[in-house]
């Protein structure tokens, strides 16, 4: 009984699949590119990219590194730090206006960042090049701060300087807003020149920050390559769990220890992970790729919400693809105990969750005392929280200018629409944008994404190259782009 149940369910999915794909949207068709690729000095930007990865401005260290890069950045580029509005802030970030002839225009916002995380202490000669060389070998420019995200900023500058180079004028207004903490949050950088900007009522057609790339095997069946433009970010809280007992020597434990019982709620958290749900953008990320893939994903897609237990079935197995659908838990820190031989009277651990859209930081506190359910452990938010990101619209101007972008600069690539799991300084400019998007033009493959904040981070010269001419499409197509109604 149980197994013809389940066949005629089924059937009945691929019957909705059927229905759905009959009557999809068609494919959209792949952009013509209007006008030959830009030129690019590949080797003026490949050492200019290397001189920036030379100066070690890690987050938090002294104020002249930051200074050095400012310095690097005005030689380099000199007719954008001469003819754009330069606004500097204390720390080292940098805003920068490109007043548009028509200033009745919404104006928009490229993102990027000057300051990099540290190389793990002991990891330097598990490095091909020293992390802080700027070595251009092999094809690639070596470094810390090649794929995160020095790399973004350098290839910005490079199609604006080539743009003013050419006596292009903007007919509307470009800022460009580069921090100098977003590895930490940002809230020196990122947050005071969102607040100097809307202290000045300026809104925003968009905002495009660091984010998603080009990845290639994204998914089974998927023969291009694809861009992924993040029309949201995950919200971010942690939690302390603190147990506490009577302590004393391990020869006569009682029946429960503070260890023992902190241990049991960790269980009973990685157990019971908050609910998947294919949504927001995963939704969308699927029903994009969906006309790409074999028949039988493109059914049970189509099937959705029906289909929904058998796709996150499926998502649970991998953990990047598990990410996409919900909150994720992760236990990151623990601490107990003294000695070997004595009972601890303090045991704490620490969780970190990242919230899909749809769930709040109420509701993950909600969900964590229901799952310890022990009125003994004590739960504390700690640190900074973030909600989760407003979900951009597809339909808006910002994601069709950068889509078109994307396709004109890499053809054959799939453009969709997807998630950031990590965080960016997009959340400081949300309320000022009407699309937030998170999309950075590198070509990543499986093995570069632990480059990222890893060992070996590198950037293809051709890639970077690339990068210059995605940035230069995207100034020339905003100027056709519409203001909302």
């Amino acid at each position: 009984m149980k197994r013809k149940s389940t066949m005629r369910h089924t059937c009945f999915l691929m019957i909705i699949g059927l229905l759905w794909a009959s009557c999809a949207a068609p494919v959209r068709p792949s952009v013509e590119r209007r006008q030959p690729l830009a030129k690019v000095d590949s080797d003026r930007l490949a050492k200019t990219l290397s001189a920036a990865v030379r100066i070690p401005s890690v987050t938090g260290s002294p104020a002249t590194n930051f200074d050095a890069v400012e310095a690097l950045l005005r030689n380099s580029f000199p007719l954008t730090f001469s003819r754009l509005e330069v606004q500097a802030f204390p720390g080292g970030s940098l805003l920068l206006e490109w007043p548009g002839r028509d200033r009745k225009k919404l104006p928009y916002l490229l993102l990027g960042h000057i300051d990099v995380v540290p190389v793990e202490a002991g990891t330097e000669s598990d490095w091909v090049f020293p992390p802080f060389s700027g070595e251009i070998a092999q094809g690639y420019v070596w470094g810390r701060g090649t794929l995160d995200c020095k790399t973004t900023v350098i290839a910005t500058l490079t199609a604006v300087e080539g743009l003013l180079a050419n006596g292009f004028v903007p007919e509307r207004t470009v800022y460009l807003a580069f921090g100098a903490d977003e590895e930490v949050g940002g809230h020196a950088g990122a947050a005071v020149m969102a607040a100097s900007l809307e202290a000045r009522s300026v809104r925003f057609l968009f905002t495009l920050d660091e984010g998603n790339v080009i990845v290639s095997d994204i998914m089974p069946g998927l023969e291009r390559p694809a861009a992924i433009i993040g029309i949201a970010e995950k919200g971010y809280v942690t939690f302390e769990l603190t147990s506490r007992g009577a302590g004393g020597h391990s020869s006569m434990p009682p029946r429960s220890t503070a260890a023992g019982r902190l241990a049991r709620a960790i269980v009973a958290v990685e157990s019971s992970p908050m609910p998947g749900e294919i949504d927001g953008p995963a939704r969308a990320m699927l029903e994009a790729l969906a006309p790409h893939l074999d028949t039988t994903t493109r059914l049970a897609i189509g099937a959705l919400p029906l289909s929904e237990p058998l796709i996150l079935q499926s998502y649970n197995a991998t953990p990047a693809l598990s990410a996409q659908v919900r909150t994720t838990t992760a236990v990151t820190m623990m601490n107990a105990g003294t000695k070997e031989n004595v009972l601890p009277q303090k045991a704490q651990a620490v969780v970190n969750f990242r919230l899909r859209p749809g769930d709040t930081v109420a509701d993950v506190e909600a969900h964590l005392r229901e799952v310890i359910d022990d009125p003994e452990i004590e739960i504390l938010r700690i640190g900074n929280a973030n909600e989760a990101s407003p979900v951009a619209a597809l339909e808006s101007a910002g994601y069709q200018l950068v889509s078109n972008a994307i396709e004109e600069t890499f053809p054959g690539v799939l453009v969709i629409p997807g998630l950031v799991v990590g965080g960016t300084a997009t959340r400081h400019y949300v309320r000022l944008a009407d699309a937030s998007l998170r999309f950075g033009p590198m070509r990543l493959g499986p093995d570069d994404l632990a480059r990222i904040h890893g060992t070996n981070e590198r950037i293809a010269v051709e890639n970077l190259v690339e990068m210059a001419r995605f940035y230069r499409q995207l100034i020339l197509d905003s100027d056709s782009g519409s203001d909302p109604g």
